[in-house]
């Protein structure tokens, strides 16, 4: 009988995989996965006295009486990148070698295990998948056993487990958004003080020695589905759009801006410099937009225009909204201080979860005026219920006051997504800058309660002679409301 794994709601983010994909498949291929970050992280869960601390430089087992010494190690593959979604999995095996076992219990018994939640490389602990997010059940929320083998405690044993069922359904896609796929060693064997294995790690310098998913590929379908996620995709643009779609052609194209923005196939947009009625766009540049992205999607999109100045009716620039989800409330608000700006939210709703998202354009001068109205807007924010996102072009970069005081109440999404290696950008932008530098952010609040971040992507917009259709790049954040 072949093994059936566990669908629970645990989304991982997507990156773009260092390894190429192989160009047929028609006969079966072998792809290796085992590059360190790209594609291969991990960590250790340790209990007792540790259960809150993570163990990121660490892949061990170990079954003991003593909770603080017990251990178990996790580890992720990038099967999502790496394979095509309906790749039909003829075999795939994981493979970790041997660094080093404690002296009496010559053999144990290491059992693979399906990880059903996501989990955060450098935050995971016994007791938390990620930062503010407990497992299910400590130690990990374990789902279907895979397989079983025995290992020694001589450094450089080879130890092969079966974990094609696993890699299978993940790839499918029948475990959810998520195709990545998540492993935990466990020891299955009696307590016993001597039963430590310490494994090499993937960012070991040998390459041979390393945990390695070997996946056979051959034709065929899709595997069936088993069950679906219960969690739902959120995917959050944030784009200063220059004056209505000045490009760095210095030529004013809104088709090319909305060209952009259908390909990341957002759900729900935040347009920054959006113009109406002035010498930028003669017309109303919101509904301008919000007719480009339905002539082009075919779907109805709602709109919310949040005047810059808080003249809410009157020409200039503008903040817009647009969401294929209906609002169920709107509101707008101006800051006290500093060159007149705003925030402007909707509510809407997502698996049957209550979103607030909000969208703002800060003070571009003067950093003191923008401390205050992030102040005010952290403020404002309060009274709206969780869960909240809030984007935007702060006219801050990461480190200064306005953006501390952002971090303090907010996750700036770009950073989360870093520690899970799932922060994209062009080579030769590694720090995410949206302009000059990262002043387009999107920060979503401590305090959530349904949203697990999967990957930020600063998208590049260069055509082939290297021109944007704004001096701004679009900032993507993907979600799974729980």
């Amino acid at each position: 009988m072949r093994t059936r794994v566990s669908a629970r709601a645990g989304i991982v983010c997507t990156f773009v995989a260092a390894a190429m994909w192989p160009a047929a498949t028609n006969a079966q291929t072998t792809l290796t996965i085992n590059q360190p970050s790209s594609q291969v992280v991990y960590t250790t869960l340790r209990g007792g006295q540790y259960a809150d601390t993570n163990q990121g430089n660490d892949l061990e087992t170990k079954a003991s009486t003593d909770a603080s010494v017990t251990r178990r190690a996790l580890l992720k593959f990038d099967t999502q990148n790496t394979i095509p979604q309906g790749t039909t999995i003829t075999s795939a095996t994981l493979t970790v070698t041997v660094a080093s076992g404690a002296g009496s219990a010559s053999t144990r018994h290491i059992a693979a295990y399906q990880v059903t939640q996501s989990w955060t490389e450098t935050q995971a602990t016994w007791n938390s998948r990620k930062s503010g997010e407990h497992w299910n059940s400590a130690g990990g929320d374990l789902g279907t056993k895979l397989a079983t083998a025995s290992v020694s405690n001589v450094a450089g044993t080879k130890v092969t487990f079966d974990v094609t069922a696993l890699v299978s359904q993940a790839v499918s896609g029948a475990l959810g958004s998520s195709r990545y796929t998540r492993i935990a060693l466990v020891d299955v064997d009696s307590p016993d003080d001597e039963s430590r294995r310490i494994f090499h790690r993937p960012d070991d310098s040998n390459a041979s020695l390393r945990p390695t998913l070997a996946v056979s590929l051959g034709s065929g379908s899709t595997p069936p589905p088993i069950s679906t996620s219960s969690g739902k995709t959120l995917r959050v643009l944030e784009y200063n759009v220059h004056h209505n779609g000045i490009g760095t052609d210095g030529r004013n194209d809104p088709n090319r801006i909305a060209d952009w923005v259908v390909k990341e196939k957002p759900d729900v947009v935040t347009l920054v410099e959006v113009e109406s009625w002035d010498s930028y766009y003669s017309g109303d540049g919101v509904a301008l937009y919000k007719k480009l992205l339905e002539s082009r999607t075919g779907v109805t999109w709602y709109s919310l225009d949040i005047q810059k100045y808080g003249d809410w009716s009157s020409p200039g620039q503008r903040n817009a909204i647009l969401s294929r989800y209906p609002f169920s409330s709107t509101y707008r608000h101006e800051f006290s201080k500093g060159d007149p700006r705003t925030v402007g939210g909707v509510t809407i709703s997502v698996n049957g979860r209550n979103i607030n998202f909000m969208s703002t354009h800060l003070d571009w001068q003067v950093e003191s005026n923008r401390a205050t109205q992030t102040k005010e807007l952290a403020s404002y924010a309060l009274g709206f219920a969780e869960d909240r996102i809030i984007a935007g072009d702060f006219n801050g970069s990461a480190g200064s006051t306005e953006i501390n005081t952002m971090t303090s109440t907010y996750v700036d999404a770009w950073v989360a997504a870093k520690s899970l290696h799932t922060a994209l950008s062009a080579p030769d932008n590694p720090s995410g800058n949206t302009r000059n530098g990262r002043i387009d952010f999107v920060f979503y609040s401590h305090t959530e309660q349904h949203l697990t971040l999967e990957s930020v992507t600063v998208v590049d917009t260069r055509d082939s002679k290297g021109v944007m259709p704004s001096d701004h790049r679009p900032l993507l954040a993907i979600f799974t409301v729980n």
